[in-house]
């Protein structure tokens, strides 16, 4: 099981063609899951509630299954941060490499983290077609592909017009962007981008891992540098990360497309968003097609991403100075 489940998010890609094997050692060999990612004793865990499935309007046709994170420390009274997790299945499962629901449980009492409400999405399907899963991440078996990688808006309604109002009318989610992320790994991130992109209004803050943001299916994920360059600066904050041995635009016949690139496309995105100004941070690794690297970091990225959530300073404040215990 563990096997499977440790080669499954490198299977995606194993019939395109521009995949090729990474040089041996396996460069994925030194990342190990973070311990945040880990239930630690001792720790509140929150509940997760679902499955959910809302029909979509902008899929006509198709469904998503989603999951509600809900922390020991939410308050009904007091609005939470959002974190929106593309993929969901793949982030929530307890033996893969994300785990983030362990994530939120550690930091959040630590105060590494506000109080935050987390949603795992998976992308859409049709109600014959099987749930995404991580031996298919609904590539084949779904609508992961014109969703996640397409540049156009329909999957941004999707999460702000259809998911959100459900999540609103149950939890007391901030209407601030600011406390609004979303998160994604391959197809998964340039679809966080692009919903955050097309609606800063709602989202500002955006986790990308091992983006996508190459002509994958001739959609077109390659033209946001240039896109990025042209348009007026959003208030976004992103986190960048991908790794040395991506799928680097090799063809079998042997020639090199650029526009297949993974980590060369990666580089030109964290250069537009520099020169553009955004707030950003990036990590590029030495790994390949996979969340081996991502585990390892996603504690540290999503603490770089809420840095500046509200703090006590006053050295009397003992509350703020113990863990966050539900109350």
């Amino acid at each position: 099981m563990k096997a499977l489940i440790a080669c499954s998010f490198s299977l995606l890609l194993a019939g395109a063609a521009w995949a090729q094997e990474p040089p041996v050692p396996n460069p994925d060999q030194y990342y190990h899951l973070n311990p945040d990612s880990i239930a630690q004793d001792g720790v509140p865990k929150g509940e997760i509630r679902g499955p959910f499935v809302i029909p979509s309007e902008a899929y006509p046709g198709t469904q998503h299954t989603y999951w509600v994170y809900v922390p020991a420390q939410y308050d009904p009274k007091v609005p939470a941060a959002l974190m929106v997790y593309n993929d969901g299945q793949a982030y929530m499962h307890p033996e893969a490499d994300l785990r983030a629901h362990n994530v939120m449980d550690n930091l959040i009492y630590r105060r590494e983290l506000p109080v935050m409400i987390g949603v795992f999405i998976n992308p859409g399907r049709r109600p014959d077609q099987k749930e995404a899963s991580l031996s298919d991440w609904g590539d084949r078996s779904g609508n992961r592909p014109e969703e996640y990688n397409s540049l156009n808006d329909l999957y941004a309604r999707v999460v702000c017009d259809e998911l959100l109002p459900k999540l609103n009318a149950e939890y007391n989610i901030s209407k601030d962007p600011a406390q609004r992320g979303i998160a994604g790994s391959s197809s998964g991130a340039i679809a966080a981008f692009t919903v955050a992109w097309h609606r800063p209004d709602q989202f500002g803050k955006v986790l990308s891992f091992i983006g996508t943001f190459v002509n994958l299916g001739g959609r077109g994920g390659n033209k946001y540098p240039d896109m990025i360059r042209e348009s007026p600066k959003k208030p976004l904050r992103v986190f960048l990360q991908d790794g040395r041995n991506d799928n680097r635009g090799l063809r079998r016949d042997g020639t090199y497309n650029q526009e297949y690139d993974w980590f060369y496309n990666n580089v030109r995105m964290m250069k537009a968003l520099t020169e553009k100004g955004y707030d950003l941070n990036y990590v590029w690794g030495i790994g390949k097609h996979s969340q081996k690297h991502a585990g390892a970091i996603l504690p540290m990225a999503m603490a770089w991403l809420w840095r500046d959530h509200e703090v006590s300073t006053r050295h009397d404040d003992l509350e703020e100075r113990s863990f966050h215990e539900p109350k």
